[in-house]
């Protein structure tokens, strides 16, 4: 009965798909309309306000649910010409997939009766690591979680869901993929990127834009994405967010406009803006990035929108602006299409007073109403606001649930085994730690509220560490709880349980947040879970560390004192079960570093460092010493790389090189491997780097198991910016290399 009632859904699903994709696309002609609409109406398109503005209560203390106040509603509308709405509302938390549907209806049923030319309201929102403010949508592991598994198909299957989701709540536009380079790991937002690497963070961007938007971004399963945010914005000098990032032009060419324009080349379809300053200048304001380098250069035809309240920000945080209206006017001329008001109608006014004085011009107006409404035709929202919860029958499935169990699997990292003390066996372990029993912890921020504390909102019967422990193997399983992330209340406690038992597992974490509140002073990890380590130790008894931390935090007093290290970044809600199945040996873990762990507070060299990082001050001491370099992951299984060749020697404009390494797991079990290529470049008029990725893939080998891995090597894949800010590739001799095994070859 329940096979025949899938088989049902699915099919009354795909007869609604084919009535939906053979509906003919609105022949709405943009320029005419355009033309039809008044100053405010325009203003109003490029206004954005958050959900809070047209719901009973007030702003910031909203009625749960979220609930449509049509009187504030009909002045959105009626008045002010809105053409965006965002967010859960101020303070407000998950909004149920049926609320969600009745917003949205509302919305355009409201909408309808007053809007004069019948434009659809643009719906965004921060579906971060899936659709996390819509109960029961699946969830998936933090950006930097994701690109710990070096696996882009798996990446792009959970963007797919993410979209399908995303759509299912009848929201078009996901403010999302964060394209930032991860390379301030004391930065609040780090865990929301990619990690420090060029090549990889672009191959992660490739497969996050093509997975939510597809070929199709009017398909009732994608959404529009939103890179993010342009230009600069996660290198802060002091580390903490919004603060002034320093970046001279070359090093913001070679490292953080590469993963932008691979978005912008796959059809990223809008772009949100950093809201700090940039060598001095608010970008928000900056005509240079905003229009001469993002439209001009880079070719971007889609929206511009501001972050949360980043014009006003102008007058009151960066002091360029003396007054509001001068602040509009500033970044609307820089190219801003959107301002995320986002708590009042003050935009707009002061928008249509500037054109009707003729400081800012009705034809910049019409540059970004086309955009935008070409953005809402794309979309078919001209169409169809939202579809049926009938199609989509996978929404927080079981399917859809073990794509994120995957990626948790895939993204957690081994980093330190000693006398293979993992897998576990039959032991008896103690579990103890402030990381030991919190599906928050797990999340990390934008999970159900901003800053993902709130457990009121968590996803029904997802498993925490423990809780997933105690379900796999509950009579070896002893729990010592009560410790916090800056206390050890529960010392006396976990000692006298761990004299019982085999070995000890410590759960490390730290506090969900994000942005301005995820500040912190720096990178070390609180005293007290330092502490409970060494007390733990004492016991001679084999730790693991089971980290889940927002950004990597300092743990060199507690390596020596611990036999194996697993680091499982923030790994979403199926991330109880998977830590539990690498701690077991029921996954094989695969999951490589996509940045260099620091091994000191603010020693933060990359691993494509340059020659000069490698020089120490004190003795012989290698001045490049991280706890944990790029790319590293260890397995239960070992592999050997053998037959390293390269197709040829010499390498013209027109020329390829085909590498080949052969893979074998030599070692008793199935496990997958990234094979990493990397080249050098020996001498150049920029100083080069040491190393720098080129080239992987992930392949999985049974025990015995060989594999050829090639990989083609083109002169383009070995430039870099000069001081003339060119892409070049010098001529001169370049090393490629596969762990040991290196190859010359000379580029003409």
């Amino acid at each position: 009965m329940n096979r025949l009632k899938t088989l049902t859904t699915l099919l009354l699903c795909t007869i609604a798909l084919q009535v939906f994709s053979q509906k003919k696309k609105s022949d709405i002609d943009i320029d005419k309309l355009i033309k039809q609409m008044s100053i405010e109406e325009k203003a109003g398109q490029m206004t954005q306000i958050d959900l809070g503005i047209v719901c009973v209560g007030d702003i910031c203390v909203l009625k749960n649910p979220q609930t449509l106040d049509i009187n504030k509603l009909t002045t959105a509308i009626a008045k002010y010409h809105i053409g965006s709405i965002l967010n859960v509302g101020c303070g407000s938390g998950t909004i149920s997939l049926p609320n969600w549907q009745k917003i949205i209806e509302t919305l355009d049923q409201t909408n309808k009766k007053l809007s004069a030319h019948q434009v659809p309201i643009l719906y965004g929102i921060d579906a971060i690591h899936g659709a996390n403010y819509t109960m029961g949508a699946t969830l998936f592991p933090q950006e930097i979680g994701q690109a710990a598994t070096w696996n882009t198909s798996l990446v792009k299957r959970a963007n797919e869901i993410t979209a399908y989701e995303t759509r299912a709540s009848g929201i078009p536009w996901n403010f999302s993929p964060v394209l930032d380079l991860g390379r301030q790991p004391l930065w609040s937002r780090f865990f929301e990127t990619y990690g420090e690497d060029v090549y990889l963070a672009k191959s992660m961007t490739k497969a996050a834009i093509n997975g939510m938007q597809g070929n199709d971004v009017g398909s009732p399963y994608k959404v529009a994405a939103c890179m993010k945010h342009f230009l600069g914005y996660s290198v802060p000098l002091s580390g903490k967010d919004r603060t002034p990032v320093w970046i001279s032009d070359r090093e913001l060419r070679e490292y953080f406009l590469p993963t932008f324009q691979t978005a912008i080349n796959e059809g990223a379809r809008t772009v949100m803006i950093n809201s700090g300053e940039l060598n001095g200048s608010p970008v928000h304001a900056n005509y240079d990035i905003l229009t001469k380098l993002l439209r001009d250069e880079l070719g971007f035809k889609g929206v511009a929108v501001t972050d949360w309240e980043d014009i006003y920000k102008l007058v009151n945080t960066h002091h360029v602006a003396a007054t509001k209206k001068e602040a509009v006017r500033m970044a609307i001329m820089a190219g801003i299409d959107m301002s995320m008001t986002p708590n009042d109608y003050e935009f707009t006014e002061l928008l249509v007073q500037l054109v009707k004085e003729g400081t800012i011009p009705e034809s910049r107006l019409d540059l970004s109403v086309k955009r935008i409404l070409q953005l809402k035709k794309d979309l078919g929202l001209f169409d169809q606001m939202k579809y049926p919860s009938t199609l989509y029958p996978q929404f927080g499935s079981k399917e859809n649930a073990e794509v994120s169990y995957q990626l948790a699997s895939e993204s957690i990292t081994l980093l330190k085994n000693k006398n293979n003390t993992l897998p576990l066996q039959n032991e008896k372990v103690l579990v103890c730690g402030p990381g030991a029993n919190s599906i928050n912890y797990l999340n990390g921020a934008w999970t159900h509220t901003w800053q993902g504390v709130d457990a009121r909102y968590n996803t029904p019967n997802k498993l925490t560490i423990i809780q997933a422990l105690e379900k796999y193997k509950k009579d070896n399983i002893v729990y010592a709880e009560g410790s916090t992330i800056d206390s050890l209340t529960n010392i006396e406690e976990c000692m006298a349980k761990a004299k019982s038992v085999d070995k000890i597992i410590i759960c490390l974490t730290e506090l969900p947040s994000a942005e301005i509140p995820g500040n912190i002073d720096d990178l070390s990890l609180p005293l007290a879970q330092e502490n409970l380590v060494k007390q733990l130790q004492t016991l001679n008894k084999p730790i693991i560390l089971v980290m889940c931390f927002n950004r990597p935090r300092i743990i060199k007093n507690i390596i020596d004192k611990s036999d194996a290290i697993v680091y499982a970044y923030l790994p979403s809600d199926e991330g109880g079960r998977a830590i539990t199945d690498i701690l077991y040996g029921n996954t094989n873990p695969s999951g490589k570093l996509p940045f260099t762990y620091p091994a000191n507070v603010n020693d933060f060299d990359h691993y494509d460092r340059k020659a000069a990082d490698e020089q120490s001050n004190v003795g012989t001491a290698n001045g490049y010493n991280p706890a944990f370099e790029f790319g590293q992951g260890l397995s239960y299984t070992t592999f050997e790389y053998s037959n390293f060749t390269i197709s040829n020697s010499k390498l013209n404009d027109f020329d390829s090189v085909f590498v080949k390494v052969t893979v074998k797991n030599t070692g008793t079990r199935t496990g997958k491997e990234v094979v990493q290529l990397y080249y050098k470049d020996l001498v150049a008029s920029i100083t080069p780097s040491s190393k720098k990725l080129t080239g992987f893939q992930k392949i999985n080998l049974a025990a015995g198991q060989s594999q050829e891995v090639t990989f083609v090597v083109l002169k383009s894949d070995l430039s870099f910016i000069n001081k003339e800010l060119n892409r070049v590739t010098e001529k001169g001799e370049f090393e490629l290399f596969i762990q040991n095994n290196k190859q010359l070859i000379y580029v003409n």
